[in-house]
């Protein structure tokens, strides 16, 4: 009981935003959608001839921009959304917030 002394001291405090981590995971999020596209295009442009880079770097940015917006239609609300009707109430979020509905 003793070693718990310690975790129990801030059990009584909540949790609330800093704004400077918030703003680093917003930058670093952004950086890595800026390197993503490019370093793949460039990664799988080696892999293939010459004449073929320009239609590799171009199914890799579709690829990408194709991800982005399913993540937006349905990927957020089931990855973050809530559902109590189903098996899987904690593993896979309902379309509450379908389209991005619903966030403040």
């Amino acid at each position: 009981m003793a070693l718990l002394l310690p975790i129990l001291a801030f059990a009584d405090e909540t949790p609330t935003l800093n704004s400077g981590d918030t703003a680093w995971m917003m930058v670093s999020t952004a950086l890595v959608l800026l390197m993503t596209p490019a370093g793949l295009a460039l990664f799988y442009s080696g892999m293939t001839r010459t004449k073929n880079s320009l239609n590799t770097f171009s199914m890799v940015m579709v690829a990408f921009v194709v991800t982005f917006v399913v993540w937006i239609i349905a990927g957020y609300s089931l990855a973050f959304g809530t559902n109590e009707n189903t098996m899987m109430q904690n593993v896979v979020g309902g379309f509450d917030n379908f389209f991005l509905s619903g966030i403040g």
